[in-house]
């Protein structure tokens, strides 16, 4: 037993790790800092959304053109660039003078999406020959997701306390300083798969995805400007037309950024919209339940008047309730079934959401609502990419993992667009005004809503999976269940995928 615990420490799965336990610091880092760099801005609290919808938009681009590439010339490949784009973008976050800047970086910084559907790839590629390679899969996706939420939990904790003690930009270099060793471990540590899919990319559908989105997105931002204008109608109009175009495109292309077939599974499609659905929660409102905690209630009536260092210990009971919801996800659905399991866990994010509605007058009541929609959670990161990559077949394994992550962005991005145009609706425009710069309170009433209300949605939609989904890497046609589910973890083949030996598969 000894001896295979260090085989883990030290193989593939414990380099992507490192990885993904950066890529957990990243998204919990900057939370509890959010008001403070509205302050070192100088704008308003509702802004600091804008920030969350410029790097989800760029990563719903980048994720699928990465993905493919992944499948094309190597997932190790893709993974070592991205980690490159992402050191650059941190350290220049750390010190960009302006609010431009700053988005750009940030946005830029999103490039870290793409490395969970990366690392499940190789995982993938390395077990899918094994006897019950669709558990060992989702086993390697269990502590990769467990790593990521540590390390969401470490930097809220390590952003929270660093923020009062040192300079902003001093603050901001600690998370740069971790992706450029993560480089450094991919580097040496994670050896060439092997596996590839050949092919092109499609620049058609690329530029048309783009187009759509941009279009999209940037109708919901002319409404924070000039409401509901004219030009935001012919902005979502032009984006709807553009992605209706972008379906036609890649269903005319022989090799597509996105497969619409693929889509179209009776495994995936409920899977996707899940993950759209799920993006909205777990990717928009992160920036909402910060600023709600840094609300004086003395100043406006609501918020829990927290400090910078209380609003990290919120944010990481939140994610350590994540980490909990990842680690249960391979027990449960061994007992129950990945199905069931992801459909209970929707629900939790709903009744978790929507209890704050009601609740949210005192800190113990918002960690609890917290904590119950973050087991929910915890349990949708884990299980969505491998249901996607035990659903698709072989060589497509990185673009269904590729796609819960870009359609998780896409309903973070929207989320967090719409999400500042409802917490600033009645609040001051500026920070300089003079006047409260806090979020409105129907404006949280209103994020907590839309959060409950798609959890729901994705939870309906999942019943209409196969019952014996997700169970191993058989085909599930429409009608057709899997010849046989996956038994019990075998013990050779988790030495087998653990170990760092590039001979293996």
């Amino acid at each position: 037993m000894a001896s295979m615990n260090v085989k883990l420490a030290g193989g593939v799965v414990g380099a992507l790790v490192v990885v993904e336990g950066t890529s957990g610091v990243l998204q919990g880092y900057y939370t509890p800092l959010l008001t403070d760099i509205a302050r070192h801005l100088g704008i308003h609290d509702a802004d600091v959304n804008w920030f969350e919808a410029a790097q989800l938009l760029l990563s719903a681009i980048v994720v699928p053109v990465l993905a493919r590439l992944g499948d094309m010339i190597g997932h190790r490949k893709i993974l070592i660039a991205s980690l490159v784009v992402t050191a650059l973008s941190s350290w220049a976050l750390a010190f960009a003078p302006s609010f431009p800047l700053f988005v750009l970086a940030w946005a830029i910084q999103g490039f870290y999406v793409v490395w969970l559907p990366l690392n499940v790839a190789i995982i993938h590629s390395r077990a899918r020959d094994m006897e019950n390679g669709a558990a060992l899969t989702r086993r390697g996706a269990g502590i990769i997701v467990a790593a990521l939420q540590a390390g969401a939990i470490l930097g809220a904790l390590a952003g929270g306390q660093l923020g009062g003690m040192l300079p902003l930009w001093a603050t901001l270099s600690v998370p740069a300083a971790m992706v450029t060793i993560a480089l450094f471990v991919v580097l040496f540590k994670v050896p060439d798969t092997g596996a590839r899919a050949g092919g092109t990319i499609d620049t058609r559908g690329t530029v048309v995805l783009t187009l759509g989105l941009l279009a999209l997105t940037g109708g919901l931002s002319l409404i924070r400007l000039d409401g509901f204008s004219p030009w935001v109608v012919a902005m979502m109009a032009l984006g709807l037309a553009l992605m209706w175009l972008f379906v036609r495109v890649e269903k005319g292309t022989d090799e597509p950024l996105v497969d619409i077939d693929l889509l179209k599974r009776p495994t995936v499609w409920p899977v996707i919209l899940t993950a759209t659905l799920f993006g909205v929660s777990v990717l928009g409102a992160q920036g909402p339940l910060s600023t709600f905690a840094r609300t004086d209630p003395a100043e406006v009536g609501y918020g829990l008047g927290l400090t910078s260092a209380t609003t990290s210990y919120l944010i990481g009971a939140y994610v350590m309730s994540l980490l909990v919801g990842a680690l249960l996800f391979a027990r449960l659905s061994a007992r129950f079934s990945p199905r069931a399991v992801l459909i209970a866990a929707s629900f939790l994010v709903a009744g978790g959401y929507l209890a704050l509605i009601p609740l949210h007058g005192s800190t113990a009541v918002v960690v609890s609502c917290m904590i119950v929609a973050g087991l929910g959670s915890g349990a949708l990161v884990a299980a969505l990419p491998a249901a996607a990559a035990s659903a698709a077949p072989p060589h497509q394994t990185a673009m269904a993992t590729g796609l819960t992550n870009t359609t998780k962005t896409i309903g973070g991005a929207f989320a967090s667009t719409a999400f500042a145009i409802a917490l600033v609706s009645g609040a001051a425009a500026g920070a300089g005004a003079g006047e409260s710069t806090a979020g409105t309170l129907s404006g949280y009433i209103t994020v907590w809503a839309i959060c409950g209300g798609t959890a729901i949605v994705a939870a309906i939609a999942l019943f209409a999976v196969p019952k014996v989904a997700f169970t191993s890497n058989v085909e599930v046609e429409e009608g057709v269940a899997p010849l046989e589910a996956v038994g019990p973890d075998v013990v050779a083949s988790r030495v087998d995928l653990f170990d760092g030996d590039e001979g293996r598969a």
